[in-house]
């Protein structure tokens, strides 16, 4: 039989505990560094961390938001899979409309992703709440749009999408502007679903397994 750890309890430890050592998780804010941990766990690149932005509020804005009833909006359904639900407080609903009907019909009539569409049909209710977005680009910049436009401002954005097209364009406007709205993002084309879950996760239970 090979050696190898087995237990899940112990890879989680002993991965986090790797982790911790890492000098640029040190040098961020003690409040992020459960989230920046489970990002790097998330992907195996610690280097990423030079790249991470965030607002100062998003470590306590998320469970704030959370604890307030806030709902979590996911841009594709496998972010949605992969949130830990037992980290999130009873009641708390995760949305994502990528496959429904309406989405298509209204992302073929006006030329845009399903991702961008979804936005807009979730339109309002979208303020107060959390959104996720880890692959689809078209979805931030049109949440971008739709709080340019007046709209109401969710309760925070956890925005890592990753891609060629967009990606790096679209977390960079959200660094560089939030809207007035905490977030966090990680710059450049990498990021993805796993990473974003990784984020939510974090933010929502810190190293919590």
């Amino acid at each position: 039989m090979m050696d190898y750890v087995r237990e899940p309890e112990s890879i989680y430890k002993q991965s986090f505990e790797m982790i911790s050592r890492v000098e640029q998780l040190q040098a961020l804010p003690e409040a992020i560094r459960p989230v920046a941990t489970r990002i790097v766990h998330a992907c195996g690149m610690p280097e990423i961390l030079g790249d991470l932005r965030f607002s100062d509020d998003i470590a306590e804005a998320v469970p704030d938001a959370l604890a307030a009833g806030a709902d979590i909006y996911c841009d594709v359904e496998t972010l949605r899979y992969g949130v830990m639900k037992h980290l999130l407080p009873e009641g708390c609903a995760l949305h994502c409309r990528i496959s429904a009907p309406d989405v298509a019909s209204h992302a073929k009539a006006n030329r845009m992703t399903r991702a961008s569409a979804q936005i807009d049909l979730w339109g309002e209710r979208l303020g107060g709440q959390i959104v996720a977005i880890g692959n689809a680009p078209t979805a931030l910049f049109r949440l971008l749009e739709w709080i340019d436009a007046g709209g109401a401002k969710p309760a925070a954005i956890i925005a890592l999408p990753v891609g060629f097209v967009g990606a790096a364009e679209s977390k960079a406007e959200l660094a560089r502007d939030p809207r007035g709205v905490p977030f966090i993002t990680l710059l450049g084309q990498k990021g993805g679903v796993g990473m974003t879950q990784a984020a939510v996760n974090g933010l929502a239970g810190g190293l919590n397994t």
